[in-house]
């Protein structure tokens, strides 16, 4: 098999065969400063115009060499569609959302016409336009926000999660289940653009809510979600997710993007046969503050370990030094040629 970007990510997607490195993945953001400076493309622009994000998402490609493109910066697309009041940010600052449309858990109103609200649009027409650019030669990635992100931004954060403390399932549960069409709508015409993967970011996260919570809750919804949109879908929950890990394998998910608060030996140890694990360089320590060598450290202790796919663990800060995120790629180029580890020896 011939090692392009685009086949080292799909092969190690579904635990193939390996090519003559380990592929660099961003299934979130790795715009930085630096990126925006080099590519002449700055936030806000990247969130609301097409050609801009589709220019900065190549960038991160082009100019870094990672072997995966993807134009979603923001987590906050499909909150726009819904009624929230959407800051875009700065160059400094990442969107936020100013009000929380239905804090009352009253019926969430969905626009039949969704999909053309501007703020989804923008993403569809430049997962497009780099179809028309990298197709079959950079994994292109689209990114949805599932169902209880979605919660947070319509209810509030806090309070979804009070409401979870104080027992009330079905209160909790009409909302999830009005919201799951959006997700899966997105992630479908996403794919219709020009997605080979979409990530699905859902964050129940281990330092909100337990992992009962997301067995009684999520579980069914993202085991419906899975067979629903029947394309390949990275999972992203941010934290220690370590207790839920098989749970995540069992929602029918073909990859998890996953944090460094959890050891990629005892994730790939625990469900590496089951699914594609996708990171884990630690954002703040690391890529952050750290040096390129602490970079290809992390990065080396992932490949030993056997996580499939090495990516930042979430979206990087804005002031990452862009020789650290080379620095991240310069390691898998070295790979399995480096004498750290044989093919044959990776764990999958």
């Amino acid at each position: 098999m011939k090692s392009t970007s685009y086949n080292l990510i799909m092969s190690a997607l579904y635990n193939g065969r390996k090519g003559t490195r380990p592929p660099a993945g961003n299934p979130t953001s790795i715009v930085c400063h630096d990126l925006m400076d080099a590519a002449g493309i700055s936030f806000p622009e990247a969130h609301v115009e097409a050609n801009a994000m589709a220019e900065l998402a190549l960038a991160g490609h082009e100019i870094i060499g990672f072997d995966t493109v993807m134009p979603e910066y923001s987590v906050h697309q499909e909150a726009a569609a819904l009624g929230c009041h959407v800051d875009w940010g700065s160059r400094d600052q990442m969107p936020d959302s100013r009000n929380f449309p239905y804090a009352d858990f009253s019926e969430v109103e969905v626009p039949e016409s969704i999909l053309e609200k501007p703020s989804m649009r923008v993403v569809l027409e430049a997962l497009s336009i780099l179809r028309r650019h990298v197709g079959g030669k950079a994994a292109i990635i689209g990114k949805v926000m599932g169902p209880w992100t979605l919660a947070y931004h319509m209810a509030g954060t806090q309070n979804l999660l009070l409401q979870v403390g104080l027992g009330e399932k079905e209160k909790v549960s009409r909302m999830l289940r009005q919201l799951l069409p959006v997700s899966v709508a997105f992630a479908r015409a996403q794919f219709e653009a020009g997605a080979d993967i979409v990530v699905l970011a859902d964050h129940a996260t281990g330092n909100l809510v337990g992992a009962y919570h997301y067995q009684e809750y999520l579980l069914p919804l993202h085991q419906e979600m899975t067979a629903m949109i029947a394309g390949p879908l990275i999972l992203h929950v941010c934290g220690n997710c370590l207790d839920r890990l098989e749970l995540f394998a069992d929602a029918g998910f073909d990859g998890y993007h996953f944090e460094w608060q959890v050891d990629s030996k005892v994730a790939v140890a625990k469900v590496g046969h089951r699914l594609c694990l996708v990171g884990n360089v630690n954002n703040a320590q690391t890529l952050f503050q750290g040096t390129p060598e602490d970079v290809r450290k992390q990065v080396r202790y992932a490949i030993e370990a056997g996580v499939n796919i090495i990516a930042p663990e979430c979206a990087i800060p804005l002031a990452t030094p862009i020789k650290n995120l080379k620095a991240l790629v310069a390691a898998v180029h070295e790979g399995y040629s480096s004498g750290i580890l044989l093919p044959e020896d990776c764990l999958c």
